[in-house]
């Protein structure tokens, strides 16, 4: 059993910063690739970013890029997603998953979520 615990959600002004990180336990998926997607209330899941094992690659979806940053530490476990210059549309439940890819279907494991919400 894997278990992803997101956190660092919260109320933010647009144009502000937020930092969500996902802690990783259990046992340990075999790609060691994570992602990160989010929902909007009356919207699929839709994709954010994913990062390699090493950290060497990234994906970044290309309504973040520029604005979002995926990384990981691998020492503790957790991934990170570095989230400036945000706009209202990026209000979301934003959730952390093993795997890789732009599809969720790559992706094995998910966190409950953790709500963003961007004032306009």
């Amino acid at each position: 059993q894997v278990q992803l615990v997101e956190s660092g959600g919260g109320l933010v002004q647009t144009g502000g910063s937020l930092r969500l990180s996902c802690a990783a336990s259990g046992r340990t998926v075999s790609s060691h690739a994570m992602g990160w997607f989010r929902q909007a209330p009356g919207k699929e899941r839709e994709f954010v970013a994913t990062i390699n094992w090493s950290g060497s690659n990234t994906i970044h979806a290309d309504s973040v890029k520029g604005r979002f940053t995926i990384s990981r530490d691998n020492a503790k476990s957790t991934v990170y997603l570095q989230m400036n210059s945000l706009k209202p549309e990026d209000t979301a439940v934003y959730y952390c998953a093993a795997g890789w890819g732009r599809a969720s279907a790559g992706y094995a494991y998910w966190g409950q979520g953790t709500q963003v919400t961007v004032s306009s």
